[in-house]
Order: C-alpha cells, then sequence, then structure tokens
C-alpha cells in the first residue's frame, strides 16, 4: 500500500508543480521561454526529491530563479539596443556631429538676425532724422518728453568730474526741477545711463564716438539681443530655428506694434524689455523635461542674472513679473510642471526683490509689489501643503481650494504690507484703474488726462488689421485654439487619475503636456487681456505673439496633435505632420518676403526730414539771452526738452510716478485754463518760476476727440463747463489765459512782460515788481 501510494503522490506533486508553472506564465512570457523551462525542471527535481513537506520551500526557490533570470534577461536588453546604435549609420559620432551642426548653424541664424535688426534700427533712425547732418542741438530735440530727461543725467554723468562725483549730484540732485530736491537715480531709475556713462568713459570712446552715437547704438544693440532671445525661445519650443526665422520676420513687419524704438529711444522698456526676453528664453527651457544637469543650471544661473537685471532697469518690472508669476502658479497648480523647478523660480524672485530693494535705494515700492505678496503667499502655501500631505480629507479640500488660498493669503499680506511699511506707491494708479473700469467717475485733471492718453485706451481697429494684414493674428488663433485645447484634455486625463507621460514622443499627439508650452499659453492669454485693455500693453504682448504663431506653425507635435483629433487614415499623420511644419512656414515666409521686403527696402532708401526750427530758434535763445539761474515753466514735455538742450533748471517734468511731480504739472497746465492773471502769477511764482512759455499747438489745439484737449479737461476739473441740452459749453468770467495774455493789456502786462515770441512759442518774464498799467 504504501508503495503503490508513492506514484500517486508523486502525481499530485507533479500536478501541483505544473499548477506553478501555469501560476507564472504571465512572467515567463515577459522574461522568455528557455529561462521559464529551466526553472520548472529545477522545481520538478525538488519536489521529487523532498516530497510534499517541500513544495513550499521549492516553489520559494523558484520564484526567486525565475527573478534572477529575468533580471538577465532585462540587462540584455540594452546591449541588444547598443548592438543595433552600433550601426555605422547611427554612429554616436554621426549623431555628435549632427547636433553640433544643427546647433551651430542655428546660433549662427540667431546671432545674424539680431544683428541685422540692430543695423536694420540704425539704418532707419538716420534715414529718418538726418542724424549725422544734424548740430548738435537738433539731434537733441529729437529726444521729446521723458526720453529728453533721461538723457539729459547721461550728458550731466559724462560732463561730471568723475564717476563717483556725477552719482552723487544724481542722487541729491537740486537743480533740475525747482524747490525740490531728488534722488534721480532712484525716482527715474538711472541705471541704464549709468551703465552708459561707465561703459563710455571705461572703453576709451571719447575721441573715436560721440556720446549720442554711443548712447543710441546701446539701445539698438539691446534690441539686436531682445530678437535673438525671441529667436531662440521659439527654436527651443519647436525644435527647428525655422521658428526662429518666422518669429524674427513677423517682429519686424510688426513693428509699429511691438516696439516703441520709433519714437522713444531711451524710455525704460527699450532697455529692459531685452533683459526679460532673455530670462523667458532661460526659463523656457529650464521648464523643459527632457534637460540634463548641466544645462538646466546654466539655464537657472541665465534666469537669475536677467530677471535681476530686468527689475533694475525698469521700475514697473515687478508688475509684468507678477503676470509672469501667476503664469508658474497656474502651471503648478495643474500638476503640468516640476514643482521643484517652479518654486526655485519663486526664490528667484525672492532674491532680486531683496537685493533691488537694497541697490534701489531701499525702494519700498518693491515691497510693496503684488509679486512680493504672490510669492510670500506661495511659500507659505506650500508649507501648508506638505504638512497636510496625508491623504485625509483635510489634505484633499486644501488641495481643491490651492487657488483660493493663494489668493486669499496674496490679498492680505498685500494690504498688512502697505499698512505697516512706509510707502509712496502711486495712488494715482489704484485710482486709474477704478475709473478705468467704470467703478468710479473723477473730475481730476490728472486722472482724465491719463484716460485719454492713446496708449492707456483700448486697442483701435487698425491694430487687429495689421496683424492680420501679416498672417500673424489668424495663425496666433489656430495655435491658441489647439494649445488651449490639448491643455483642457490634459487636465481632463489629470482628474481621471492618469499620469503625465515622462516623455511626450511626436506619436502621442499631446503638446499640451510640455510644460514650456502650457506656461507661454497662459502668459500670452494673460497679456492679451492686459493688450484688450491698455493699448500700451501690445509691446508686451505682440512680440509673443510672433513667437507662439511662429511655433505653431513649425511644430510637427502642434500638427500631430490636430490630426490625433482628425483621425487621419487616408495618409500617415506623422509624415504629414513632418511635410507640414516645413511647408506652411516656408510658404509664409516667401509670401512675407514678397509683399513686405519691398515696403521695408523702400522705408530705408527714402529720405525722411525732421527739422522744427522753431524749437531750434527757442532753445537757441534761451542758451543766449536767459539768465543761467533762471527756471522755466510750461507745458512738461517742452520742459524735458529745455532742461536737456540748455541745462536750465524747469518748474515740472514729464514724470507720472511722483504724486508731487503730478500735482505740480496740474497747477502749471493752469495757464491753459480759463482763470485770472493774478490767479496764474501765484502759481508761478510760488515754484520760483521766472519764465513762461506757452505753446501755440496746445492754446489752439483742435483734437480729433472733443474732451480730450487739455483745455478741455482743465475746464472740466475746474467747473467751468456748463451743460445745456446735452451740449456741454465752457463758461468763466475770465477768458482763456493763453489767449488774453497775448493781447497786451492789463491786467497780463502788470504781471507779465513778453521777452520772445516764434510762430510756435511765445516767452514771457514774470515780473518780480507789479507795475499796474492802465
Amino acid at each position: 500500500m504504501r508503495e503503490r501510494s508513492r506514484p500517486r503522490g508523486r502525481r499530485e506533486a507533479g500536478a501541483s508543480g505544473s499548477s506553478a508553472g501555469r501560476v507564472a506564465s504571465p512572467r515567463r512570457e515577459r522574461c522568455g521561454a528557455p529561462a521559464a523551462g529551466g526553472g520548472r525542471r529545477l522545481a520538478m527535481e525538488e519536489e521529487h526529491s523532498l516530497g510534499r513537506s517541500g513544495l513550499q520551500e521549492g516553489a520559494a526557490d523558484l520564484r526567486q530563479r525565475k527573478k534572477q533570470s529575468c533580471t538577465g534577461s532585462d540587462k540584455m536588453a540594452p546591449e541588444e539596443g547598443n548592438k543595433e546604435n552600433s550601426k555605422p549609420g547611427r554612429s554616436p559620432k554621426y549623431v555628435a556631429v549632427q547636433r553640433f551642426a544643427k546647433l551651430f548653424f542655428g546660433c549662427l541664424a540667431a546671432v545674424t538676425s539680431g544683428m541685422m535688426y540692430s543695423v536694420y534700427l540704425s539704418t532707419y533712425h538716420e534715414r529718418k532724422f538726418w542724424f549725422s547732418s544734424r548740430q548738435e542741438l537738433e539731434r537733441e530735440i529729437t529726444f521729446q518728453g521723458d526720453s529728453a530727461i533721461y538723457y539729459s543725467f547721461y550728458k550731466e554723468l559724462l560732463k561730471a568730474p568723475s564717476f563717483e562725483r556725477g552719482v552723487y549730484e544724481l542722487t541729491h540732485n537740486n537743480k533740475t526741477i525747482s524747490l525740490k530736491t531728488i534722488n534721480a537715480v532712484q525716482q527715474m531709475t538711472l541705471y541704464p545711463e549709468l551703465i552708459a556713462s561707465v561703459l563710455y568713459q571705461a572703453s576709451g570712446s571719447e575721441e573715436v564716438i560721440e556720446p549720442v552715437y554711443f548712447y543710441i547704438g546701446i539701445v539698438f544693440g539691446l534690441q539686436g539681443i531682445y530678437v535673438t532671445a525671441l529667436f531662440v525661445t521659439s527654436w527651443v519650443m519647436s525644435g527647428t530655428w525655422l521658428a526662429g526665422m518666422l518669429t524674427v520676420a513677423w517682429f519686424i513687419i510688426n513693428r509699429t506694434d511691438t516696439t516703441r524704438i520709433d519714437y522713444s529711444i531711451p524710455s525704460r522698456e527699450n532697455w529692459a524689455l531685452p533683459y526679460f526676453a532673455c530670462q523667458v528664453a532661460a526659463l523656457t527651457a529650464y521648464l523643459k523635461k527632457t534637460l540634463n544637469s548641466s544645462a538646466e543650471k546654466f539655464c537657472y544661473l541665465l534666469v537669475s542674472a536677467s530677471t535681476y537685471t530686468f527689475m533694475m532697469m525698469w521700475e514697473y518690472s515687478h508688475y509684468l513679473l507678477f503676470v509672469q508669476a501667476v503664469s508658474l502658479f497656474l502651471l503648478d497648480s495643474f500638476a503640468l510642471a516640476q514643482t521643484e523647478k517652479v518654486h526655485e523660480v519663486y526664490k528667484i524672485y525672492l532674491f532680486s526683490l531683496f537685493l533691488g530693494y537694497l541697490l534701489q535705494f531701499e525702494n519700498s515700492a518693491l515691497l510693496v509689489s503684488p509679486l512680493l505678496s504672490l510669492v510670500a503667499a506661495l511659500m507659505l502655501s506650500k508649507c501648508l501643503q506638505m504638512n497636510m500631505k496625508k491623504g485625509t480629507l483635510m489634505s484633499r479640500l486644501l488641495k481643491l481650494m490651492y487657488i483660493y488660498l493663494v489668493l486669499t493669503i496674496t490679498v492680505t499680506l498685500n494690504f498688512l504690507l502697505k499698512m505697516l511699511v512706509p510707502h509712496k506707491e502711486n495712488e494715482h494708479l489704484l485710482k486709474f484703474i477704478e475709473v478705468k473700469l467704470g467703478l468710479n467717475t473723477t473730475k481730476n485733471f490728472t486722472m482724465n488726462w491719463l484716460l485719454c492718453q492713446e496708449s492707456l485706451q483700448a486697442p483701435s481697429q487698425d491694430f487687429f488689421l495689421r496683424l492680420t494684414q501679416s498672417s500673424l493674428l489668424p495663425f496666433y488663433i489656430l495655435v491658441l485654439i489647439i494649445c488651449l485645447f490639448s491643455v483642457t484634455q490634459v487636465l481632463f486625463r489629470r482628474i481621471c487619475g492618469e499620469p503625465l507621460k515622462e516623455t511626450v514622443k511626436l506619436e502621442d499627439g499631446r503638446i499640451g503636456e510640455r510644460p514650456e508650452i502650457v506656461y507661454h499659453v497662459i502668459h500670452t492669454v494673460l497679456l492679451g487681456c492686459l493688450a484688450m485693455c491698455l493699448e500700451g500693453m501690445k509691446y508686451l504682448w505682440t512680440p509673443y505673439v510672433c513667437m507662439l504663431a511662429a511655433f505653431g506653425v513649425c511644430s510637427p507635435e502642434l500638427w500631430m496633435t490636430l490630426f490625433k483629433w482628425l483621425r487621419l487614415k487616408a495618409v500617415h499623420p506623422i509624415l504629414l505632420a513632418l511635410i507640414l511644419s516645413m511647408a506652411v512656414p516656408t510658404i509664409i515666409g516667401f509670401s512675407l518676403w514678397k509683399e513686405f521686403f519691398p515696403r521695408i527696402m523702400t522705408e530705408l532708401s527714402e529720405l525722411q526730414e525732421f527739422y522744427d526750427p522753431d524749437t531750434v530758434e527757442l532753445m537757441t535763445w534761451i542758451k543766449r539771452q536767459a539768465p543761467v539761474a533762471a527756471v522755466f515753466a510750461g507745458s512738461p514735455q517742452l520742459m524735458g526738452v529745455i532742461k536737456l538742450c540748455t541745462g536750465w533748471m524747469v518748474s515740472s517734468l514729464p514724470l507720472y510716478n511722483d504724486d508731487d511731480l503730478l500735482k505740480r504739472n496740474e497747477n502749471i497746465y493752469q495757464i491753459y485754463s480759463k482763470r485770472s492773471a493774478e490767479d496764474i502769477y501765484k502759481i508761478l511764482t510760488s515754484y520760483k518760476a521766472n519764465f513762461l512759455v506757452i505753446e501755440d499747438s496746445i492754446c489752439n489745439e483742435v483734437g480729433p476727440v472733443r474732451g480730450c484737449r487739455v483745455k478741455d479737461l482743465l475746464d472740466i476739473a475746474n467747473g467751468h463747463v456748463v451743460c445745456e441740452e446735452g451740449d456741454s459749453y465752457a463758461y468763466s468770467k475770465h477768458g482763456r489765459f493763453c489767449h488774453e495774455i497775448k493781447m497786451n493789456y492789463s491786467p497780463y502786462v502788470n504781471y507779465f512782460t513778453r521777452v520772445y515770441w516764434n510762430r510756435s512759442y511765445f516767452v514771457y518774464k514774470i515780473n518780480t515788481v507789479i507795475s499796474f498799467q492802465s
């Protein structure tokens, strides 16, 4: 009986062994048939020797051996792949040479584009103003408004006996505005002028080039860097430098909507925006998933340096960085980027704000900026999230309310900072926003004057027409719609619990999973919303419209994303995407070349003439006839030119970041209102003015929009407007001062004596002793 029972036990053991082999069949398929068969024979031998008591130990040993065989087969896979890649056509040396050639020619194209754009701007400027054939006074007159003030301080730095002395005189300036000592470096952000003067003197350029050419040459060079940075950004996003070429073409063709360099060379944004473009290019590469450690460190350093430099060049830079921080915050909230990278950028913001606060003479505007409040709120919210990541119901609710939490903390922190930190933040900006949004009405001259400025109004239809004629707007809308739909799909997958892919391949058709693309989509949407409210914001938005549209039409991934939705079957979608990514930009480029290249060449060959003899005569008279200690009063724009061309002290300046200067400007503008000679005399003497300059163009202004003329705004502010039957009329017992003073009758001649006039300007000496004449 015992002998007969043994075969049955062997059969049972064999059956159990075969069942174990059947259970492990998936692993056998993955690891390969030979390894699985060898493991089964080993198990059968062990079961035969040990019997039923050793079944469990044999099964454990069986699993261990199978794991080892799987590991061995997995290790063999890369070796086989390396053997396949070791073919002569795909050798590592060949791949390295190919990548180097692509990088070299792409960089060469980017640098060449920037240099050609700089040369183009220089040539166009020379043709427009005849700069080389002008005298110094005529050249300086081309700087208008605030541009004249910036260049005047550059001249003062060069005239100073030493750089240290020049900086001290600017930080304790009492020779520009009467009865006012200002820190011009802090208030007017004169760091570009400091850098330009140091470079001019340190490079020994005094005997080689004139100061004005050196100054505008730096600005034109920065514009070349601007274009190069946009080129690189589009190249990094699309993977082809053909997108960079198309970006530059669209940027130049739409130059009137992408830059103000034509008529405001020294303006702060022309110095600052090139650094911001470099920061955006570095940030784009930094956000990419497929980036090695050395490239990531380089991009991080470039983001840090360009962010700080941008903040030092423009007093409103922290507002633009705030928009960028909101874009990164949304990107991180949707879990579409690596949180560690985003928070590293937040640290860069904090470091730049802190360093800027110290080096900008403890600029309190940076402490109460929304950027600081937002970044601090994000850091605090991150700590709360880290403490709550325990799978509890509270952590899930906190994750859902993350955006609301950050916004609440941001507003609260900003409110507390403005209460605790003494600051001179521009209160008129908040009032302007209230009036612009229709939340309030005002009769204040300054507010209404700002509302009437073209740059602060909604964009005109001509703006959209120009973008459409150059084919930029249609392609931008197409690219934006595809990217937005793709991002929406990704968010839906994330909600359903599907993780993001580590690497997105071309055949996947998921362009919305690339964090750098999502960042640019959010960023351009936010800037576009601002540009739809304020036309001046188009100079920030349109360059990135050029970049995003060029990236889209040159990116095979975007076309592949579209074809995935359309489910093409007749043509292979990958092949068609590659063809269209080359054919579409080529066709666009040829059409732009055919239509706009002749216009650009005509622009450069056409000799324009900018000559203002009346202003030249006025400046010449002031330099020859006016006392050195004289103080001039007039419109702020003209005062800026007088300060630049003559060096004489003025009573106001065209600056709008100081409440005291805004009040001065409003008071001086009363010379064009309906007020008495005595009132105007008291206003002018309160600022120690000696001469009054009246501009005929303002006094007899015939504006296209009634109600936005200076004299109309003054009548509204002074209550000299009477409304009858839907029409408004200006009424006062006094005539308009700028008209009445020209009549030379009492009481005007008692307070003012005309000393010079031409077709455009009337200069009056303010009498120190009032002579009452009949």
